[in-house]
């Protein structure tokens, strides 16, 4: 039997780590949904959280700033969907 090829291309380009200092801890603050202009570093293009591993947040401040994000986009101070 032939196997099946994978239509994914395999990743030879590896991320670069990432410092694992937290930015939140260092000033010993918590992600503020009002401070939107800083959520907003925390976003893709197309509005989706990133994981801490590609941006360095500790896992406490990244389940903090998830809460915060999902309250800054209700009152429509974040986009749901980026712009297409």
């Amino acid at each position: 039997m032939k196997q099946k090829k994978s239509k994914r291309k395999s990743s030879s380009i590896r991320l670069r780590p990432v410092s694992t200092n937290c930015p939140f801890c260092k000033i010993k603050t918590n992600p503020d949904y009002k401070k939107y202009e800083d959520l907003a570093k925390y976003l893709t293009d197309r509005a989706k959280i990133i994981p801490k591993s590609r941006s360095g947040i500790c896992s406490k401040h990244q389940r903090r700033l998830g809460i915060a994000i999902k309250r800054a986009r209700h009152l429509g101070l974040l986009p749901f969907t980026g712009s297409i």
